[in-house]
């Protein structure tokens, strides 16, 4: 089973987010609480780690994940931002938002779209990711955790460890976390295209 680490969720202690880190850092898996709930987190490097997810979710190997990003500087390392995606991502994060945008050379080809060579970021606006990402120094890979036929609302950390403690390395606890999903923005073409609406509000459009 994977390991529990019980965190504050407004100030997680150092200790543990070190503990979380050195999984990622040595190719696991890390589930983690963010703004929009529970999620699967790994390093841009660990290429198996999709294969393994898109297992735990039911869902198809090709399936496109998202970067998490501790600030707008470390996201234009990974992609193009023009000035209207610069003013509407800095107006909205951190927060429960993805946005999608052209992939530059650091992300791998195996995590870009394979056709569009895009990619989702985000910012998450929680205490827990922030620690997290200053810690591991760089982006990480992220995926909603979610069980299909299964309410996420009635599920907790001891629940989700019985449900894929064999297959993730370590479960961050920070208490109740709601699940929600964010809301998807494309800013590819230089236009704002809403591709789902969810817990972050659509005043923009």
């Amino acid at each position: 089973m994977a390991d529990i680490l019980y965190v504050h969720p407004d100030n997680p202690q150092p200790r543990s987010i070190k503990a979380a880190v050195a999984t990622v850092r040595n190719g696991g898996l890390v589930v983690y609480p963010t703004d929009s709930g529970y999620a699967i987190g790994w390093s841009l490097d660990n290429l198996k780690a999709p294969k393994i997810v898109a297992q735990i979710k039911k869902i198809d190997a090709q399936h496109h994940y998202t970067m998490m990003c501790e600030n707008i500087s470390q996201m234009t390392d990974f992609v193009l931002v023009d000035n209207i995606a610069f003013r509407l991502i800095k107006q909205h994060t951190p927060g429960a938002y993805t946005f999608i945008l052209p992939a530059t050379r650091r992300v791998p080809k195996k995590l870009q779209h394979q056709k569009r060579k895009t990619i989702g970021v985000r910012i998450a606006d929680h205490p827990v990711v922030a620690a997290l990402l200053n810690e591991l120094g760089e982006p990480m890979m992220t995926s909603t955790l979610e069980f299909p036929d299964t309410d996420m609302y009635e599920l907790d950390v001891e629940d989700i460890n019985l449900k894929v403690g064999n297959r993730v390395n370590t479960i961050i606890s920070a208490g109740y976390t709601a699940q929600e999903p964010t809301t998807v923005i494309d800013l590819t073409d230089g236009e704002v295209t809403v591709v789902r609406e969810g817990k972050g509000e659509v005043d923009f459009v």
